[in-house]
C-alpha cells in the first residue's frame, strides 16, 4: 500500500504551572506503534505532580527524543510522530496482520495466548483509577488508543517488562477490582520489589495505593524501608569494580523534581534572607482540655491544628507585615490584603507547601475543614497550582515528626514562618507547685530586614497567650 507520511515533532508544553522542565518517568509507547489524538504517550514528573502527556497529533511514533529519567525543557523536541495517508484503523489493523505473520513464520506464536493484552488493559485501568492529573489544554476520554500496545517490528517480547504487570502471577490471575495507584512512581516501586499491587491494603483517599502503603507491605515481608526509598526514588548508580561491588563503593540517587525545585527555593531563602530565630516553650494544657470537651460522639470538633491556624491568623492581623514579601529593588515591604495560610505537607511526592486561600476570614470550624481537605490533597498531589504558590505565611506542625524544635527556613519569598513541635506531658510550675502540663515548643524565624525583634516577639506572645488562654483569645476572635 502506498503512504505518504509527514513527520510532526511534539515539543514538552508549558504544562500550566509556570515549570520550565519535566523528567520523563517512562514511554507509553514505543517507536513504532501507532498513536491517536490525545492518546497518552509519556508520563512526566514536575516539580508539583506527575501527569501523562497526550499526542496532539495521530499516526506511528517516528523518534522518542528523551530516555526514561532524563531532564527536558520545556519547548525542547518530546516525540515525532508520522502522520500517514491512511486512516488509523486501517493502520493497526494491517500492524497486527503483518506482525502476526511474521511472528508465525519466526515461530514466536504462543500457544493458547488469549488475544487481549490484560496486563496493559490492567496497567491502563490503574492509571486512569489513580491519576486526577491531565494536561491542561488537551481534552481526554475513558478509552484511548488500541487496547492492545504493540511493540515495533523487529523487537523481541522482553521478559520482565512493564508489560507483564507488578509480578507474573499477578498478571495470570484474574483482576478482582481495578487497582488505583496515586502515581506510576508507586506501581514501579511495587513492580520492582515484586508485590501484587491487589494484595497492598489501600489507605490513600477512595482506595489509593499510595508509596507508604508499599513501604508497609516490604516492611511485614521483612524487606527495609531504605530499600523502598531507593526503588521509588530512582535509578541508583553503584560504583563497582571489574568484579563486581567493591568495597567503600557509593551510589548516586537522582533528585527528584520536587526536590530540585525545594532545593533552588530553600538555597535562594538562605542566600537572601539575614534570618532570625526564636522560640519559647508553651504551656498548651488548657487548649488539649478546650479541644476534648468539644468532641462529642457525632462530632469531633476542630483539631489542635485548626485552633493554632486560627491565633496565627489573628496574630498576623495584629502584626500585617508579617504576612508580606520584600521588593528588593524598591525597598518596600508589600503586604496583601487576604491571608493566604501555608501549611507544610508532607506529600507522596516530598515536602510541598500548600496554602489555605482566604484563611483570614474563616472560623475555626472553617479552618478545620479547609486544613483538613488541603492535607489530603496535599499528600496525594492534588493540590491546586493556586495553592502551592499563593501562600503568604507558612505554619509547619513538625510535632507529626516526632521532634521538638526547628530553626525552619523561611520558605521564599514569604518573609517568616513559625512551628509547633510535639505536645508532651513535661514538668511545670504552676502556682508554686510543680504539675505535669502538656507542653509544646513554638518557634519562629523571621526576615529581620522586615522587622525587628521587638515586633517578632509580640507577634509570638499574641500566639503564645491564645494557646495559653484559649476561651478568652476566641472571645476576642
Amino acid at each position: 500500500m502506498t503512504r505518504t507520511a509527514t513527520e510532526q515533532t511534539f515539543l514538552l508544553p508549558d504544562l500550566g504551572e509556570g515549570l520550565t522542565e519535566a523528567s520523563v518517568v517512562q514511554w507509553l509507547v514505543a517507536e513504532g506503534d501507532v498513536v491517536t489524538v490525545d492518546q497518552p504517550v509519556v508520563e512526566v514528573e514536575t516539580a508539583k505532580s506527575v501527569v501523562e502527556v497526550p499526542s496532539p497529533y495521530a499516526g506511528r511514533v517516528a523518534s522518542l527524543h528523551a530516555a526514561e529519567g532524563e531532564l527536558v525543557d520545556v519547548g525542547r523536541p518530546l516525540i515525532t510522530v508520522a502522520a500517514e495517508g491512511v486512516a488509523a484503523e486501517e493502520v493497526a489493523a494491517e500492524e497486527v496482520a503483518a506482525e502476526e505473520v511474521a511472528e508465525a513464520e519466526a515461530g514466536e506464536a504462543e500457544a493458547g495466548a488469549p488475544t487481549g493484552d490484560p496486563a496493559a488493559e490492567t496497567y491502563r485501568t490503574e492509571e486512569q483509577a489513580g491519576s486526577g492529573n491531565v494536561l491542561i489544554g488537551y481534552g481526554t476520554s475513558a478509552q484511548v488508543g488500541p487496547s492492545r500496545r504493540r511493540r515495533p517490528r523487529g523487537v523481541p517480547r522482553r521478559e520482565g517488562s512493564r508489560h507483564d504487570g507488578p509480578t507474573a502471577a499477578a498478571a495470570a490471575a484474574p483482576a478482582d477490582r481495578p487497582v488505583k495507584v496515586i502515581s506510576p512512581i508507586v506501581r514501579r516501586l511495587a513492580r520492582e520489589a515484586g508485590l501484587d499491587l491487589r494484595a497492598i491494603r489501600p489507605t490513600g483517599a477512595g482506595g489509593v495505593v499510595t508509596r507508604s502503603d508499599v513501604r508497609v507491605a516490604l516492611q511485614n515481608l521483612g524487606v527495609g524501608a531504605g530499600m523502598a526509598d531507593t526503588a521509588a526514588d530512582g535509578p541508583v548508580a553503584v560504583v563497582r569494580g571489574s568484579a563486581g561491588p567493591r568495597a567503600g563503593g557509593e551510589r548516586r540517587i537522582p533528585l527528584s523534581g520536587f526536590q530540585r525545585t525545594a532545593s533552588r527555593v530553600l538555597s535562594r531563602s538562605r542566600a537572601e534572607i539575614p534570618e532570625a530565630t526564636v522560640w519559647v516553650d508553651v504551656d498548651a494544657t488548657a487548649l488539649w482540655d478546650l479541644r476534648e470537651a468539644s468532641r462529642t460522639p457525632t462530632d469531633a470538633g476542630p483539631g489542635i491544628l485548626a485552633h493554632l491556624a486560627r491565633f496565627v491568623v489573628a496574630g498576623l492581623k495584629a502584626y500585617p507585615v508579617l504576612n508580606g514579601r520584600l521588593d528588593v529593588e524598591r525597598n518596600e515591604v508589600v503586604v496583601p490584603d487576604t491571608i493566604d495560610l501555608g501549611i507544610a505537607v508532607q506529600g507522596e511526592q516530598g515536602l510541598v507547601v500548600p496554602a489555605v486561600l482566604g484563611a483570614g476570614s474563616m472560623t475555626t470550624a472553617e479552618l478545620d475543614g479547609a486544613l483538613r481537605d488541603l492535607v489530603e490533597r496535599a499528600r496525594t498531589g492534588r493540590a491546586t497550582t493556586e495553592e502551592l504558590t499563593t501562600g503568604t505565611f507558612t505554619l509547619n506542625n513538625y510535632g507529626g515528626l516526632g521532634v521538638d524544635g526547628s530553626a525552619a527556613i523561611i520558605n521564599h519569598p514569604q518573609v517568616a514562618i513559625m512551628g509547633f513541635g510535639r505536645i508532651i506531658d513535661r514538668p511545670w510550675v504552676v502556682d508554686g507547685q510543680i504539675v505535669p502540663r502538656k507542653i509544646t515548643q513554638m518557634s519562629f524565624v523571621f526576615d529581620h530586614r522586615v522587622c525587628d525583634g521587638g515586633t517578632a516577639a509580640g507577634f509570638m506572645r499574641s500566639v503564645a497567650d491564645a494557646i495559653e488562654n484559649p476561651l478568652a483569645a476566641i472571645v476576642r476572635l
